[in-house]
């Protein structure tokens, strides 16, 4: 009899759940509504019958399931539960998930931030197989990061680490969610690229910032430009990663990874410019897309099982 895991990604819109094989196989995934202004109760239950959706293929399948694996948005404490969260999943701060869901699913249960789950499905799946080094960012409603180190997800004292979209690249800059100014992520962010499109006097391109590249391609100056700025933004907090960390690879997650070389080479020729000699050049630093998708989630959430 095969092993393995469900793996959940909980997000704001949707609940992306699966049941993964012990190889990294995925044999059954859904997406059900998240439905978090329903309600924290709705919402947990909303989970609980995904994973149990999982389980009961599992069975179907002759398959033994190990455990539950769960990434999701915000700061994930120590001990499994939700030290703080967006407004996107009201009341979510303060919620015991990892030991609410052991109780209704009667499974050993783990929990960590959306991104170090990203993360670990990477290192274990995708772009970053191989390696046991490398920071993953990921670029999306905000900006969020993972540090993986001898193969594990550093978590910091109190399991927050990775807050890499909230250092300050503009003092007195724009106000950011966080209650801070100037954060990476309110320039780095795909929602800060759909405000720059709309500011440059793009509206077309900014419901759909994947028309900004098929211009961009097409040779419009106008897209290339918002490109180019975009992108120097993403390189100016990636310089600081880099300095502070010396990362052996950066991967990029995040919808807008999949535009590829179209958004990382101007990353990277920002970055050489950016970056002391020898942090990224001799030989160059990789900085490579994502390759997992919305998959991703399910399959770091899983190994966090199947370890």
């Amino acid at each position: 009899m095969h092993q393995g895991a469900v793996g959940l990604d909980i997000g704001g819109t949707n609940i992306k759940a699966g049941l993964v094989r012990d190889d990294g196989v995925i044999l059954y995934d859904m997406i059900v509504p998240t439905n978090a202004d329903k309600g924290k109760d709705q919402l947990l239950a909303s989970i609980a019958e995904a994973a149990a959706s999982c389980t009961s293929k599992a069975k179907s399948l002759n398959i033994k399931v190990a455990g539950i694996g769960m990434g999701t948005a915000g700061f994930i404490t120590i001990d499994g539960a939700i030290g703080s969260a967006t407004a996107n999943l009201p009341d979510w701060k303060g919620t015991p998930l990892r030991e609410e869901m052991e109780r209704r699913l009667h499974l050993p249960t783990r929990l960590e931030n959306d991104v170090n789950v990203l993360a670990i499905g990477e290192m274990w799946q995708g772009a970053g197989r191989g390696l046991s080094e490398f920071l993953c960012v990921s670029l999306g409603t905000g900006v969020g990061g993972s540090m993986i180190t001898n193969g594990r997800t550093y978590r910091g004292r109190s399991g927050y680490a990775g807050a890499f979209g909230h250092q300050v690249i503009q003092m007195g800059g724009k106000p950011c969610t966080c209650g801070s100014k100037g954060c990476w992520e309110q320039y780095a962010s795909v929602t800060a690229l759909k405000r720059q499109v709309l500011e440059a006097g793009q509206p077309a391109w900014a419901d759909d910032p994947r028309q900004l590249f098929i211009e961009a391609k097409a040779g419009n100056e106008a897209a290339k430009n918002l490109i180019r700025d975009y992108a120097e933004y993403i390189a100016i907090g990636l310089t600081n990663l880099i300095h502070l960390y010396n990362p052996a690879a950066i991967i990029i997650g995040g919808a807008i990874s999949e535009q590829g070389d179209a958004l990382l080479c101007p990353v990277r020729e920002q970055i050489e410019r950016y970056t002391m000699d020898g942090f990224a050049d001799h030989p160059p630093l990789p900085i490579l897309p994502a390759i997992l998708g919305n998959k991703a989630g399910i399959i770091g959430a899983a190994k966090l099982i199947l370890t």
